[in-house]
């Protein structure tokens, strides 16, 4: 009896899994694989501080997100655009469309760069293909076909997860290594810009505006008081298993650089990593990890375009068809693939970008969540307030850093 219970809750509770998988396929985009690739290239095992920092920020607030969207039934974006008055509506909107064009530009990018690497297409032709794709994996996602959409993703996400990870079962990495790379410390300015590009693409502001959008679309408005704690105790469970999960890959990537690129001569990019992999681990590992990279700017670039038109939706109050605006935001990545720009160093700059965004989101999503009006009995707890507020200040002052050292050109 007692276990046919516990089977009840477990079939429960799996149910109404979901959502934090889809805000997770923004923690694993190409902008990801840049700037953490590029890091245990160049450093080793010196940053990977800087990702369970990240990670351990980006269980709670997404945790804060779903939170939002489970009490009031409001999204994070609707709530700012009911606050806010017009002409701060307005710039909210833009910054926050920025990062979601910044994202946008990213997971296009990494896609082209996967196709290259699979079968040699020219850049453009692959951005292009995989704007495509994601135009008709945007079609399932509405409210009628939730679901729907988030098994696709999460189909993409085992892709992801398996191309990423392939390669450490071939080159364990050192767990001295590792522990001496959990010491916070930096080494420079170039490795203050990889911080906070890791961070900007772990910490992502669209994936946080986006998931109250997402519990909101999967489990419709708030009923009872019960639903909701019962909503609350499911969506814990899903932050916490798909952000482990998204940290996990990421460490992955980064402790795979420090292992088997480190020290390498042109591994400082997307490409010459894939080589480098190839000629350490062999054919098979390097496909793996190009196949990943595919599946990642596929997913990655659908979740953005969704987040964006949830932004609007909230801020502005106007619907944009997400098919047509995945088409409109996909010139700025065509045409950076077709000037020539490096990709990876794109990929790294758009995170920066991304890093810039994310007090815009978390300083309100803390103060919505701590508030009781608003929140009712569901108000954060202490803790929560005290450690959201931590993150702001981690999140403020690397900025902060980040931009003396680049003025400065201190080093």
């Amino acid at each position: 009896m007692l276990r046919s219970r516990r089977n009840s809750v477990f079939v429960r509770t799996g149910a109404l899994l979901g959502p934090a998988f889809v805000a997770s396929i923004a923690y694993v985009d190409p902008g990801n694989v840049a700037a953490n690739i590029t890091a245990g290239a160049k450093y080793g095992y010196l940053l990977v501080w800087v990702l369970v920092l990240a990670n351990g920020i980006a269980v709670m607030v997404q945790y804060q997100s779903a939170k939002l969207g489970v009490v009031t039934g409001r999204t994070l974006p609707q709530t700012l655009g009911d606050r806010l008055p017009g002409k701060s509506r307005l710039m909210y909107w833009a910054q926050a469309e920025l990062v979601a064009g910044a994202t946008d530009i990213a997971e296009v990018i990494g896609g082209a760069v996967a196709l290259h690497l699979l079968f040699g297409l020219p850049l453009p032709v692959g951005g292009a293909i995989v704007g495509v794709i994601a135009m008709i994996l945007l079609v399932t996602a509405n409210r009628r076909r939730q679901r729907q959409f988030e098994t696709i993703i999460v189909g993409l996400l085992a892709v992801i997860v398996v191309g990423f990870l392939a390669g450490l079962v071939v080159s364990p990495p050192d767990a001295g290594g590792m522990l001496g790379g959990m010491v916070p410390r930096l080494d420079g300015t170039e490795t203050v810009l990889l911080a906070a590009s890791m961070l900007g693409a772990t910490v992502m502001p669209h994936a946080i505006y986006l998931h109250s959008s997402l519990v909101i679309d999967r489990h419709g408005e708030p009923t009872s008081p019960q639903r909701t704690r019962r909503l609350l105790s499911a969506t814990k469970v899903d932050v916490w298993v798909a952000l482990v999960l998204a940290g996990a890959v990421n460490i992955a990537l980064l402790v795979l650089a420090a292992t088997s690129l480190y020290g390498h001569e042109g591994t400082d990019s997307i490409e010459g990593a894939h080589a480098a992999v190839r000629d350490a681990l062999g054919p098979v590992v390097a496909g793996a990890f190009a196949v990943g990279l595919l599946a990642s700017g596929i997913a990655s670039t659908s979740v953005g375009s969704y987040a964006g038109g949830a932004i609007m939706a909230g801020m502005l109050r106007r619907q944009f068809p997400m098919v047509v605006r995945r088409a409109v935001t996909l010139i700025p990545a065509l045409v950076i693939l077709g000037a020539g720009i490096d990709p990876t160093t794109a990929l790294i700059i758009s995170q920066v970008v991304l890093s810039f965004g994310i007090p815009f989101a978390i300083i309100p999503l803390r103060r919505y969540t701590s508030d009781r009006a608003l929140m009712g009995s569901f108000t954060d707890g202490p803790w929560l307030r005290w450690a959201s507020m931590a993150a702001v200040v981690a999140v403020v002052v690397l900025n902060i850093a980040l931009i003396g050292l680049t003025l400065t050109g201190s080093g």
